[in-house]
């Protein structure tokens, strides 16, 4: 049996801190296994584009460890249609993204989150990107982030 301590958690904040994307994962899997399972840290600041995850269809599950994240949920349109907040002593402490759901997490506070999603993984068919919404790598990305941020905070409001 596995197990994931506190000083691994840790340990990938620290590896977060050092990332120029300002995250890290401790993969549990390996990529040609019918489930893929990670921890997941990421620090405020990092951009995850927003994508969808089908043929082949891939239902995604994100259980919090720690910390405090946002899960966007946008339509076609890239309109967002509902914001999911996981945080430490919240009522909320997972979520289960369906299949050709565009989503994208936006952390809060430095998380810790356990991510189980089908496989096996391939890269070219993992993720389809948003085409109305800026790449990791877009100089675009961080006001987009940004836009994304204001929404969070103004959610039910």
């Amino acid at each position: 049996m596995r197990t994931i301590t506190k000083f691994d958690v840790d340990d990938l904040f620290s590896q977060a801190r050092r990332s120029e994307r300002k995250r890290a994962i401790l993969r549990l899997h390996e990529h040609h296994e019918a489930v893929q399972r990670m921890v997941n840290v990421m620090l405020p600041g990092t951009y995850v584009t927003p994508h969808k995850h089908e043929n082949p269809d891939k239902v995604e599950l994100f259980s919090l460890i720690r910390g405090h994240v946002a899960i966007l949920h946008f339509n076609g349109n890239g309109d967002v249609v509902d914001v999911i907040q996981l945080k430490n002593g919240g009522a909320i402490i997972a979520v289960e993204i369906p299949p050709r759901t565009y989503h994208s997490v936006v952390a809060l506070e430095p998380t810790a989150l356990l991510e189980i999603i089908e496989g096996p993984y391939h890269a070219d068919t993992h993720k389809q990107f948003a085409s109305w919404a800026p790449t990791e790598d877009s100089p675009k990305a961080a006001d987009y982030r940004l836009h994304l941020e204001s929404i969070i905070h103004n959610w039910g409001e």
